[in-house]
């Protein structure tokens, strides 16, 4: 019991996927939480993470009605449309902790842009820090929250267009309004915890290298997009220069390299 409901049956086609990928699952096949509806996965999973929940443990739900993203905004969550995930991290395992933790959620969107294409063929772009894109439009997102030693890894992923509302057309994508064609729910939630298992073992193992240099060859923006964001002295502009060893996203100003590791970020 947690939220004030029981966790249920996964659906059969869920399961039977889960089933499948098993054996390139590791942690993230063992401990199962589903909902046909809840208010937020992440929300759940943070619980579960206070209470000593394992790590590996996957919450993931058909809807969400508190669904939210990176600094509180809203995302939409509506029954049978997307992908809704958490999943309870424990990178403090780490030989080099701090610096796991910084490069959680850039292995988390590697591993789920792998997760995608291998599912679907379809491949998207990352944009620091935590979003997938096709063609400057938003397709899934990435949310990593502490509790405690523990990190909640939340992801969305929009499957079909009625994810998102209309009036969002223009920004917002899903992988069937891409690929012009059903797209198999349960495979693509199975290949994107199988590839997130895998980022993971290389993230606990110190390969922080492999995992940033995943993350650059997938996110073309870091190199030489314009962008601006808002300091304690005001807006500062500048061009992206990459994205340093702890994951920090580095912005050539006229005046020196910036180092921005938080924060509202606008692309221009």
């Amino acid at each position: 019991m947690t939220s004030g409901r029981s966790t249920e049956a996964p659906p059969p086609e869920f399961a039977d996927a889960v089933a499948g990928a098993a054996p390139r699952l590791g942690a993230f096949g063992r401990c199962l939480h589903y909902f046909s509806t809840v208010g937020s996965t992440n929300d759940v999973a943070a619980e579960l993470a206070a209470a000593g929940g394992a790590e590996g443990t996957v919450v993931f739900a058909d809807a969400q009605t508190s669904g939210r993203g990176r600094r509180g905004r809203t995302w939409f969550s509506p029954t049978g449309a997307g992908l809704y995930v958490s999943t309870i991290l424990a990178p403090a395992r780490a030989g080099d902790a701090g610096r796991a933790r910084m490069i959680t959620t850039l292995a988390a969107g590697v591993a789920i842009v792998e997760g995608i294409a291998e599912a679907t063929g379809l491949r998207a772009d990352l944009k620091w820090p935590n979003d997938l894109f096709v063609a400057r439009r938003k397709l899934a997102g990435v949310l990593a929250e502490g509790v405690g030693d523990a990190v909640v890894l939340g992801y969305g992923i929009n499957v079909g267009p009625s994810a998102y509302p209309p009036e969002l057309s223009a920004r917002v994508t899903s992988l069937e309004s891409e690929l012009g064609r059903p797209v198999d729910r349960p495979r693509v939630f199975a290949e994107t915890l199988a590839a997130l298992a895998a980022r993971y073992d290389d993230l606990l193992a110190g390969r922080f290298d492999v995992i940033l240099d995943a993350w650059r060859a997938r996110a073309p923006g870091c190199q030489g997009a314009r962008v601006s964001w808002t300091t304690s002295a005001g807006a500062r502009t500048g061009i992206t220069a990459g994205i340093d060893d702890y994951g920090a996203l580095l912005v050539r100003t006229e005046a020196q390299i910036e180092r921005i590791v938080a924060g509202e970020l606008l692309w221009l």
